[in-house]
């Protein structure tokens, strides 16, 4: 089992940047694919970005391409996700995912966090 726990969310004017952190606890997440989704109000969780075990491969949904950046420390079992330049758009509740297989798709991902808020205002 893997725990999985989000923070660094928060409100930001467009244009701002914040820097989302998942701690895990229970297993290493060094075997895992980690992932970040996120769910605007009344719309469907949807795939943000994931790297590979080692961090080796990263994939972005079109929309935060070169915006967003995916890392991931494996000696603190942490997954972050660097947001810049952020659009009211990208307002959301953001949920770290760890997984066996890379992918874009939810259900190929065993383990969530409960999400961390994003506001950004224009």
């Amino acid at each position: 089992q893997v725990q999985l726990v989000e923070s660094g969310g928060g409100s930001v004017q467009a244009g701002g940047s914040l820097r989302l952190s998942c701690g895990a606890s229970g297993r290493s997440i060094s075997t895992y694919t980690m992932a970040w989704f996120r769910q605007a109000p009344g719309k469907e969780r949807d795939f943000v970005a994931v790297s590979t075990w080692n961090g080796g491969s990263t994939s972005y949904t079109e929309s935060v391409q070169g915006r967003f950046v995916i890392s991931r420390d494996n000696a603190k079992n942490t997954v972050y996700l660097q947001m810049n330049s952020l659009k009211p758009e990208d307002t959301a509740v953001y949920y770290c995912a760890a997984g066996q297989f890379p992918g874009r798709t939810r259900n190929l991902y065993n383990y969530w966090g409960q999400g961390t808020q994003v506001i950004v205002s224009s």
